[in-house]
């Protein structure tokens, strides 16, 4: 396996209070690794370090070799972080709210356009593109930030709770998502309440008491 992100003696708090502390990692290319723990342990501070929307951190940590304030253009192009919110603006319909993240994959115009339709299809979705998100359903809100993993070519997703607000269906349908991201080489950090049905082995990555 090649090994893609690494953490070497990682420490993180908040609110003046430890929540990781000489956490060592290696997370490989192909994996799917869950982050667990109880509540307040850290899942969530964790994985906004490692996404790099928190910089509240001691340590290092390194993409593909290097430090991710060395490689952040390329650690950004490659990366994909959805949060336990649905970070859609309700205001605004499925398509739009899509419109600024597939420029930030580098797509644009007719292809940014055929991108975005393809990915409300598949999160199922069509015929809903130009509806206000605040007129969708929580759970169909949930699919509008699901739709991002479908634009674009990120190598690395980091998913803070991704089965929120969905239901037993679309549950089913995110299990194989991810089945299929791993094996065509793609990696997942996530955290979860759910019990994983999948194939694919995970790694955890365990926090706080147990």
């Amino acid at each position: 396996m090649v090994s893609i992100l690494q953490t070497v003696d990682l420490c993180c708090e908040r609110d003046d209070r430890v929540l990781v502390s000489g956490l060592n990692l290696d997370i490989e290319q192909g994996l799917i690794y869950q982050v667990e723990g109880p509540n307040g342990s850290g899942k969530t501070s964790l994985l906004r370090v490692l996404c790099g929307l928190s910089s509240r951190y001691t340590g290092s940590l390194t993409w593909r070799g290097q430090s991710v304030q060395q490689a952040r253009s390329q650690f950004h192009a490659e990366l994909l972080y959805l949060g336990h919110d649905s970070g859609v603006k309700a205001a605004l319909s499925p398509r739009e709210n899509l419109i600024w993240h597939a420029a930030l994959k580098g797509l644009n115009g007719r292809s940014a356009d055929e991108a975005i339709m393809a990915a409300l299809e598949k999160v199922g979705l069509y015929g809903y593109e130009d509806s206000p998100c605040f007129a969708l359903s929580a759970g169909q809100q949930r699919r509008v930030g699901l739709a991002r993993l479908f634009l674009g070519c990120s190598r690395l997703w980091i998913l803070d709770e991704p089965f929120t607000a969905i239901d037993k269906k679309g549950v089913a349908e995110l299990e194989q998502w991810i089945e299929a991201y791993v094996q065509g080489g793609g990696t997942v950090i996530l955290t979860t309440h759910h019990e994983l049905t999948i194939s694919q082995p995970v790694c955890r990555i365990t926090l706080g008491d147990q």
